[in-house]
Parts: C-alpha cells; structure tokens; sequence
C-alpha cells in the first residue's frame, strides 16, 4: 500500500479488516496504519525480532515502533511543520 493514495489505502484497510476477522494471519507490512489494530505485533530490525506487543502496549514501551509510530504519524498530520522544529533547535 505504500504507493496508493488515502482514499484506496482506506478501501484495501476496511477490505484486510473483513478479510481476517475471527482468523489467525500473519500480516507483512511496511505501513502502521496497516496492524495498529493487530492482537500481536512483532516489531524486526536486521530480520531480529527488538519488539512484540499490541499497539497500546509497543507505544508505552517507548521503543523502536513508538518512535516509528510517532514520527510517520506527526508527518501526515495537517499541523506538521517541520521549518518549526528547526526554528526550536
């Protein structure tokens, strides 16, 4: 999904949803959007799992998919402006 526009991405989103309720999937992803909603989230770096939890429990934890999860989502936010953070340096 990481070259389709948001309102396809949303259609493929709601279409994985049907898809995999009430089934056990392994889901390979590059976008977060894609298994916030996972029961089970294991997070590679160097093809080494660093990380594993649900969405709630990996941002708490402050790691590696928190700091992913932050960055990519302040980047699509409407208020995002990154000539601020330089100014704030």
């Amino acid at each position: 999904t990481a070259s389709i526009d948001p309102f396809t991405e949303t259609q493929v989103q709601d279409a994985l949803a049907t898809v995999l309720q009430g089934r056990t999937s392994i889901v390979i992803a590059h976008r977060l959007s894609t298994v916030r909603a996972a029961d089970r989230i294991i997070v590679l770096r160097n093809g080494e799992i660093i990380e594993e939890g649900n969405h709630e429990g990996l941002l708490a934890q402050g790691g590696h998919y928190a700091e992913l999860y932050t960055t990519y989502f302040r980047h699509q936010s409407l208020a995002y402006q990154p000539w601020a953070e330089v100014a704030s340096v």
